[in-house]
């Protein structure tokens, strides 16, 4: 008498239901929307004023960046403290809920330095309707190290 192999097990993605889809959907937008995951890499990385975040993100702009701090701090993942001096600071700190989503995104990150060049080598860094999308990034900006 033979036996047969035992069935393999079943993904855990296979037991998604249609509110955790809806969560995981919603959770992919808001890091996947433009700039939003170099901002949460920059913070985690100890950039904490506007200016500093917006040195480390190369191609990002003051008025987005207010724009993604914003929606990041609605969202639970950035906090914004006003520091009393003069002139008043204010910093910019991931929650513990933006280091677990920044602890989350890892694997992905390395995955996208293993093999982002050859899935994203047709697509362009700023978009070419950007009125700079010609010009050279500023002066002294690098993106952040994604490791």
């Amino acid at each position: 008498m033979t036996s047969s192999p035992a069935p393999a097990p079943t993904p855990a993605w296979h037991h998604i239901d249609d509110a955790a889809c809806r969560r995981f959907t919603a959770s992919v937008e808001l890091v996947g929307k433009r700039w939003s995951s170099g901002i949460l890499l920059a913070i985690g990385q100890g950039a904490t004023r506007f200016s500093d975040i917006v040195a480390s993100v190369v191609g990002l702009s003051d008025r987005l960046l207010a724009q993604r701090l914003k929606e990041l701090e609605r969202a639970g993942l950035v906090a914004r403290s006003v520091v009393a001096t003069t002139p008043v600071q204010v910093r910019y700190s991931l929650t513990p809920q933006g280091a677990d989503l920044l602890q989350s995104l890892q694997p992905l990150v390395s995955w996208g330095q293993r093999w982002g060049a050859s899935t994203t080598a047709d697509i362009p860094a700023t978009p070419a309707a950007s009125p700079s999308a010609s010009a050279p990034a500023p002066a002294g900006r690098a993106a952040p190290a994604l490791g």
